[in-house]
């Protein structure tokens, strides 16, 4: 195949097919070929210096910083990172797949106490196991099904893995969480019930973020990994404008008291707290606020791709999650039109 970026051909072996009789030898070469082309026209990468699974994981990890996290924690110290990728099979894949899914998932990193762990979520393993699955079918040809070579199998997603989720806090019950926060973390929380954002994009958000002369906010470092601006209501802007004064551009735009960004560790128990004052469900978490937020939009009939927007998702997923909101609004709405 041809390579624009460096003007020249690059050759691929697809392998002696020594295992096969000699008149299925053609086929099966054929059907290789074909497939890797199927890779390079949808815009798939062939390096002839990726060789092994590691290297695959590190050249799609480049400019994908979510993908990188996870390799840095399923795949790199795992012994599938040195596996030729000439050699993986289908029962490679399976064993990673199995050590993934038998890793407890953390519940608590404090430096204090038990550590805590949960039963990894079939939800969670997909998550993991997606970045691998698009890493190696940038450099893999998919294997013959039913198949040792067919690599990819053992990287499906379960099904329905997807749970729903159903705490939702009012308005009443968001004002009442925010009057029994500590001052510390009040702004914190206070912007998520005002904008639908993952906690730790806006953990993340530096004071050179917000530009409060036109009110719009960047938000750079999210889940998706492509940065995004968004115009503020009144309320958002002055309340990012609060935080920012007096610091410098680079500084945390929500600052704790230390001087550092909230994050995942520290946000975990103020919250907690609160909703345990305020007599608020059990569970209730900062992703719940985004959750509430998130419910609120789509039962106000903002359109679901404008919300997947702000909020940095897919309308895929918006519409999978929320979708039965906007169907309650429209029965609602057709039936004002009895006579």
């Amino acid at each position: 195949m041809y390579d624009e970026d460096v003007q020249k051909y690059r050759l691929k072996s697809l392998g002696d097919f020594g295992t096969l009789a000699g008149n299925e030898i053609f086929s099966a070469a054929k059907r290789e070929a074909e497939a890797l082309a199927e890779i390079v026209d949808g815009g798939g990468v062939v390096r002839s210096k990726v060789e092994t699974v590691g290297e695959a994981c590190r050249a799609y990890a480049e400019n994908r910083a979510e993908a990188a996290q996870r390799f840095r924690r399923y795949v790199y110290d795992d012994p599938i990172a040195k596996m030729k990728l000439a050699k993986l099979r289908r029962h490679h894949i399976r064993q990673w797949r199995e050590r993934l899914e038998n890793q407890p998932a953390l519940v608590s990193r404090r430096k204090e106490g038990a550590v805590v762990t949960r039963t990894r979520a079939a939800s969670t393993v997909n998550r993991d196991i997606a970045v691998l699955r698009a890493a190696l079918a940038k450099v893999l040809a998919p294997g013959a099904p039913n198949s040792e070579a067919a690599w990819q199998e053992a990287l499906r997603a379960t099904p329905n893995a997807n749970g729903q989720r159903t705490l939702y806090l009012d308005m009443s019950q968001r004002r009442v969480l925010l009057q029994h926060c500590s001052a510390e973390a009040e702004p914190f929380f206070r912007a998520l019930c005002l904008l639908p954002l993952r906690p730790g994009a806006l953990a993340a958000l530096a004071v050179g973020d917000f530009d409060k002369r036109t009110a719009e906010l960047t938000i750079g470092k999210d889940k998706n990994g492509k940065p995004r601006r968004i115009q503020l209501p009144a309320a958002a802007a002055k309340l990012l404008a609060a935080q920012g004064k007096n610091k410098l551009p680079s500084a945390p735009l929500f600052m704790r008291s230390n001087g550092k960004h909230w994050d995942r560790n520290s946000w975990k128990l103020p919250v907690a707290a609160a909703a345990k004052e305020a007599n608020l469900p059990k569970g209730t978490t900062a992703y719940t606020l985004r959750h509430s937020t998130i419910t609120d939009l789509v039962r106000a009939g903002l359109p679901l791709l404008t919300i997947a927007q702000i909020s940095g998702t897919s309308a895929e997923m918006i519409g999978r999650h929320y979708g039965h909101l906007a169907n309650d609004a429209a029965v609602e709405a057709l039936d004002r039109l009895a006579l």
